[in-house]
């Protein structure tokens, strides 16, 4: 019986096909379906226009990130210790253009809440300095005096508030460690005391701030952070100190290694009515605040009219610091030339669609032929963006290699960056 109601349901399957293969269904079906499209012209298009978006994304987007190591022990130690080496980097879906990443980080970034104690510090010549402390004595993973701590560099104009900061303190945070933010000088709420500011290739103030960091605490490590012109004057610093730097490591995202060449790409018309004006206008502003203070060295009615981070530059910036020409100051600030010149392990996240940073200017080759340095570039990201997932509120990608990395240097550092012993030490993989 069974095997006769089987047969029935087969036989009628099988007429059902028949009628689906019959020509004239065939024709019925087809015009129904040309009908549906005439009726709703733009689905098709969108149909399209998806599939080909999707595909685009999925294999010309999503990657994995180029790492440029030459030191085994530091490449072994990221893919020991920092997962996010191996994965493929997701920008959001609807928002992976470099200047929409660029833009949208900055309107859609949530701000954590962190609590800062303010201390002002003062130089030799009179300057004035703020550092904005997170100290965490809640957290009982140390003591005070050997706590770890993270000293972070914001951007060009950005303070201890910047939306960047306020997460990477609080992800060190959760870790347990003491966060303290460097606001240059008459940044941050800061007063400018004096006729200077900061700039991208003096490292004195950095260096002030350092030794009184570890005056403080001398038994407790301190690894620094900077981003944008923060991460070029902390790769100065680094330059600079060789093996007499009292940081044990560094990260520095989206940084302009060459500054010629990313003056020309803030140039291009597109980034110039994005970046290029706004950050100057800002510029000008701070200069304008503190007029008082600088109108007996600059000329600074010409100096107020500037209209790009180069004009800013040439007639304030490059002055202030006794550069004979805006090109010499550039030239001295560039790190791209820097990357032999480093002693302590160092890790560097850049985006190769960056407009501060274009890609060419990004010193793979230098990387691949010098220790301590990592340098991770991305396809997408923008600057200072690195945003994944659907509404990209609060982590993202860099935020996940800073606290990675971080997190693994204290952990481990001092046995696997320091004293490895290279016997021990696998090849990298060609």
């Amino acid at each position: 019986m069974s095997d006769n109601i089987q047969f029935i349901k087969s036989q009628s399957s099988y007429q059902s096909i028949l009628r689906y293969l019959n020509p004239s269904s065939m024709v019925t079906y087809l015009q129904n379906t040309l009908n549906f499209c005439k009726e709703n012209p733009t689905l098709p298009f969108l149909a399209t226009a998806s599939v080909v978006y999707l595909t685009y994304y999925l294999f010309s987007v999503v990657k994995k990130p180029l790492i440029a190591c030459k030191d085994k022990r530091l490449w072994n130690f990221l893919n020991k210790h920092c997962p996010v080496a191996a994965e493929k980097y997701w920008p959001t879906f609807w928002c992976f253009e470099s200047r929409a990443q660029t833009i949208l980080r900055v309107l859609l970034q949530s701000k954590p809440s962190v609590q800062y104690k303010s201390e002002f510090i003062y130089t030799v010549d009179g300057g004035q300095i703020k550092l904005d402390w997170a100290e965490n004595n809640e957290n009982k993973r140390y003591t005070e005096d050997i706590r770890p701590t993270v000293l972070l560099l914001p951007g060009l104009t950005g303070s201890s508030n910047e939306s960047y900061i306020l997460h990477m303190v609080t992800e060190a945070q959760n870790l347990g460690y003491r966060c303290v933010v460097f606001n240059n000088r008459g940044i941050g709420g800061s007063r400018l005391l004096t006729p200077r500011t900061y700039c991208a290739a003096n490292t004195e103030d950095l260096t002030f701030v350092v030794d009184h960091i570890k005056s403080k605490y001398p038994n407790a490590p301190l690894l620094g952070t900077g981003v944008s012109l923060g991460g070029m004057i902390l790769f100065n610093y680094l330059a600079k100190t060789g093996k007499n730097c009292k940081l044990v490591a560094g990260v520095c995202v989206s940084v302009a290694w060459n500054v010629f060449e990313s003056v020309l790409s803030l140039e291009q018309p597109l980034n110039l009515f994005l970046f290029n004006r706004t950050l100057a206008q800002t510029l000008t502003e701070l200069a304008r605040k503190n007029i008082d203070m600088f109108e007996h060295h600059f000329d600074m009615e010409h100096v107020l009219k500037s209209s790009t981070i180069r004009e800013f530059d040439e007639r304030f910036t490059a002055k202030m610091f006794g550069y004979p020409s805006w090109e010499a100051y550039y030239e001295e600030a560039c790190i791209h030339q820097k990357v032999h010149a480093v002693e302590v392990p160092v890790l560097c996240l850049n985006a190769s669609d960056d407009p501060f940073s274009p890609s060419h200017a990004i010193p793979v080759n230098d990387a691949n032929n010098h220790d301590n340095i990592a340098l991770v570039v991305t396809s997408h990201g923008g600057h200072i963006g690195f945003l994944e997932g659907l509404f990209p509120r609060h982590t993202n990608y860099m935020y996940r290699w800073f606290t990675q990395f971080v997190d693994s240097v204290f952990q481990h550092g001092d046995k696997e960056l320091h004293d490895c012993d290279s016997k021990n030490v696998e090849e990298i993989p060609q």
